[in-house]
């Protein structure tokens, strides 16, 4: 058997199927969250916007831990933020999953070029977290 053509068939097999695993429960937490916010606080996003017109809105420090915590605890908005962070593990995955394709190919150019891409996703969360 060819274990190179197996590996790349299930790299290529697996990296669609959890992609879409990811985008679905990012799907059920968001739409939980909507329905929950609707539900728990339907004025919610009216009073928080009435607040930031007035300069008074101030946002909860939280790592992701906090998050995670806040959310099980029944935090609509923690869950929606939850919903949203998940989301972006789909971009994420993909480049990392193609990141590892080029490797495997050992395609230099096209290494560098993901390398570039997915190192400027994760930076541009860590500075989206900070900013």
């Amino acid at each position: 058997m060819d274990t190179k053509a197996d590996e790349e068939k299930i790299l290529r097999a697996w990296t669609p199927i959890l992609l879409r695993t990811i985008l679905i429960v990012a799907m059920l937490i968001l739409v939980f969250g909507l329905i929950y916010t609707g539900i728990k606080e339907p004025g919610y996003y009216v009073s928080r916007y009435r607040l930031v017109q007035g300069g008074t809105a101030t946002r909860p420090a939280q790592g992701f831990i906090g998050l995670v915590k806040r959310s099980v605890s029944g935090d609509a908005h923690s869950i929606l933020t939850l919903g949203l962070l998940v989301l972006t593990l789909v971009p994420l995955g993909r480049v990392a999953f193609t990141l590892l394709l080029f490797i495997r190919e050992r395609d230099v150019v096209y290494i560098a070029a993901t390398a570039y891409v997915l190192t400027a996703l994760i930076a541009g969360m860590i500075l989206g977290r900070i900013g």
